[in-house]
């Protein structure tokens, strides 16, 4: 059913928000938490966290997960989740939590896991409250940590800038520092804005430079009421071209050097599910988690209308069975007519839904970036597809098949 919707055939009451589906749910796979909401120590220009009409918490000025609620978070979701668990880590700004936060999180999962359990964490941070202290938590448990800056310093403060309008850059660098001088791993997270992309050598040497090999590149697509771009949104073509010329850079140093859209490109060539979601088949991997224990289906869709529930209420398995939750997932399965007859579609599945959403508020549009995505697959799945087969022994199947699996 590429196209339809499996409710009614089940029977079940969708209306209600507290509806269950019968029957095997697909199983939540990892968590983004929100410690502190979207309360931020930076003022980016082009947030969209910040400001939101649609936030239900925006006349709430301060938002901090209990221990209370941080303990039946830890508890419920290990057991859920047995034998893996990941726990990611996301803002606003999540050290606004505190370190003493951090680390009564480690003491719950030590004290909730089982034998075998394999637990991971992750923090995406802008890096400005990062010191020794935070270092040592990061490094005793291998934490996966992402530092988010656009690139040399008048290129990242050119949005970048905290609550009194000073630039970020420095304070970063500082966090990025010690972070290197603490020997512990991290990656940069990179948003591509009109301040650098139309940089790709510049930005990519830049970051290699300061010694990073994993990257990120995050396409920036904020929109008007009336459907046009902000000032600082990227095209399209734009995006497709910076990926293109930063794939040429990256390949000759692609044993050593990890840009993460072509890792997800390669996951998906070998027939595995890629890291992001935004390839996968249907949004139904992960779930938002807010400081009050508030759950959502997507981080871009923190909205009152999909909630899904609150952990201090409900159980997990609750919470995978909403009918809320199986709509979201759908969303993406509404295949536009040039998705039917992509080349490309086993891989990219229609796009993310907040880029389809978001110039016209319709998810069965095309992702803002469609041409983009065909731009970077055009450049860059030939050579892969070489490497996948070599390493596996066979080639990739491309062959566009139905994109629901509901």
């Amino acid at each position: 059913m590429a196209n339809g919707s499996p409710f009614s055939i089940l029977g079940t009451d969708t209306g209600s928000p507290s509806a269950l589906l019968s029957g095997p749910a697909p199983k939540i796979t990892s968590l983004l938490i929100k410690p502190a909401s979207a309360v931020c120590n930076l003022d980016c220009e082009y947030c969209f966290y910040l400001d939101r009409d649609a936030d239900p918490y925006k006349d709430l000025p301060a938002r901090r997960m209990t221990m209370d609620t941080l303990e039946r978070l830890v508890d419920t979701y290990l057991f859920y989740s047995y034998p893996n668990a990941t726990f990611a880590f996301q803002g606003g700004e999540p050290t606004l939590a505190g370190l003493d936060f951090f680390t009564k999180l480690v003491e719950f999962q030590q004290r909730f896991g089982r034998d075998g359990q394999n637990v991971s964490n992750a923090l995406q941070t802008n890096g400005v409250l990062l010191d020794k202290d935070w270092c040592q938590l990061f490094r005793a448990y291998n934490w996966l940590i992402g530092i988010s800056i656009d690139g040399p310093e008048e290129v990242n403060d050119l949005y970048r800038f905290n609550r009194a309008g000073h630039g970020t850059w420095k304070k970063v660098m500082q966090g990025i520092e010690v972070m290197q001088k603490e020997k512990v791993d991290f990656n940069v997270l990179c948003v591509l804005s009109q301040s650098n992309v139309h940089k790709p050598k510049e930005t990519y040497k830049f970051f290699r430079g300061l010694g990073i090999d994993f990257m990120q590149f995050i396409p920036l697509s904020e929109f008007h009421p009336d459907g046009t771009p902000m000032p600082f949104t990227i095209t399209p073509e734009e995006y497709g071209r910076f990926m293109c010329e930063v794939f040429d850079l990256w390949w000759p140093e692609r044993r050593k050097v990890r840009v993460r859209f072509f890792d997800n490109l390669a996951e998906a060539l070998a027939g595995q599910k890629p890291g992001s979601c935004t390839m996968h088949e249907t949004c139904d991997s992960y779930v938002v988690v807010e400081y009050n224990g508030d759950i959502y289906p997507c981080d871009f869709f923190v909205e009152k209308e999909w909630k899904l529930g609150n952990v201090n209420l409900d159980s997990w398995s609750e919470i995978s069975r909403r009918v809320r939750r199986y709509n979201f997932a759908a969303k993406k399965t509404l295949a536009h007519p040039e998705c039917q007859v992509c080349e490309y579609q086993s891989i990219c599945h229609g796009g993310c839904p907040k880029s389809r959403h978001g110039p016209h508020k319709k998810f069965e549009d095309l992702d803002y970036f469609c041409q983009a995505y065909k731009m970077i697959f055009g450049k860059a799945v030939g050579p892969l597809r070489d490497e996948v087969k070599k390493l596996l022994g066979h080639a990739a199947d491309l062959t566009p098949h139905s994109i629901s699996p509901y």
